[in-house]
């Protein structure tokens, strides 16, 4: 996993600047500068916020891991199945998606 992501989504805790959850985040899709999605988010919910994403323009990332993964990779004790960045800067979310493109094209 991206070592860029893990310190954004430290950075980011510290700073209350992260929406979990669903269905938090599909309601607060227009506030988010960044979406990382787990491989445990249900299809249906997957595809409307991709679609939404899509519409406003949103970059997302594809966690190659489970919503468990993703919860402890936050540092917390919870499932997080779907997480949206409120504030990160631009150049972090450029060597994120950079990080996670070859990351997927090595598997």
């Amino acid at each position: 996993m991206s070592k860029i992501l893990e310190k954004s989504l430290k950075d980011a805790l510290k700073e209350d600047k992260l929406t979990f959850g669903s269905r938090q985040v599909l309601n607060s899709v227009k506030n988010s500068k960044l979406i990382v999605l787990s491989q445990s988010v249900k299809k249906e919910m997957l595809e409307k916020i991709e679609t939404d994403a899509k519409k406003e323009k949103i970059p997302l990332v594809n966690f190659q891991g489970t919503s468990v993964a993703l919860g402890r990779l936050c540092g917390l004790q919870f499932r997080i199945s779907t997480l949206s960045f409120t504030s990160i800067p631009d150049a972090n979310i450029t060597s994120i998606l950079k990080d996670t493109t070859a990351e997927e094209k090595n598997d």
